[in-house]
């Protein structure tokens, strides 16, 4: 519990930090880069007060680090000169520009502050568990989720940003590649790493603590990924609804004929 509440310290500071540049630069959107690196900041946070260093233990450092800052990296090249995202763009018209400021600071940043913490319950476990670290066949196939996950992640928003960048592309439904067998590659990798962290989880006997791994998920399937998207896109993309019924929306599988 020290540690949680710690980590709670540390995360309140940066997103603090973060929502003091957002003001300045009237961009509430800096907050999305924040979000996987602020996963690699309290994971390391954890791993600095282990006892024991045991193997999960390193594997774990090393797997979520390459997670949160490829997420960073992307997501600042693909928003840094872009403008604020139009979800806060709204959010500032909705609540008036001259109370959106502080209203900011509890809307945006201290809940994700406050979800990046809760997510993570299974980084926590992981690294102070006292059960032996050594791995088993349960860490083997989180290994395997983890790296099916991170290639529909990674690949998919690589894909994506390739796509986008080509003007002759706009107006149409990127389908190949990751995205003919998934409309959201993305997200369902993200939560395929997110449920590898659980499996490692409980092969160090954290078992109550996947409620992180379960909260991430209903949050890119329900909350701010795949519903928001959708409706976006069956609005600002005709031939969306061509590819809703041929594609599986999340669980990759074959497209319809």
């Amino acid at each position: 519990m020290t540690f949680f509440l710690q980590a709670t310290l540390i995360i309140w500071i940066l997103v603090t930090l973060l929502w003091l540049l957002s003001v300045a630069i009237k961009n509430v959107s800096i907050v999305d880069i924040f979000w996987g690196f602020g996963f690699v900041v309290v994971n390391a946070f954890y791993f600095y007060n282990v006892e024991e260093i045991q193997p999960r233990n390193w594997l774990l450092l090393f797997l979520v680090s390459i997670w949160g800052l490829r997420l960073t990296i992307y997501l600042a090249i693909r928003n840094i000169g872009k403008g604020e995202d139009y979800r806060y763009q709204q959010f500032r018209k909705d609540y008036g520009e001259k109370r959106y400021w502080w209203f900011s600071y509890f809307q945006v940043f201290l809940l994700q502050g406050a979800l990046i913490l809760i997510v993570s319950l299974p980084l926590l476990a992981i690294q102070t568990n006292n059960s032996s670290g050594e791995l088993y066949w349960l860490d083997y196939l989180a290994i395997l989720v983890w790296l099916i996950g991170f290639s529909f992640e990674a690949g998919g928003d690589y894909q994506l940003y390739q796509f986008k960048n080509n003007t002759e592309n706009k107006g149409k439904v990127l389908n190949t590649g990751f995205w003919k067998y998934t409309r959201h590659p993305n997200y369902f990798g993200d939560a395929a790493v997110w449920w590898s962290y659980a499996l490692f989880s409980i092969a160090a006997a954290g078992y109550w603590q996947i409620v992180g791994s379960i909260i991430m998920t209903l949050l890119i399937i329900k909350v701010s990924g795949v519903a928001m998207l959708e409706r976006t896109l069956k609005n600002t993309k005709p031939k969306y609804k061509d590819y809703i019924e041929k594609t599986n929306a999340f669980i990759p599988w074959f497209p319809k004929k």
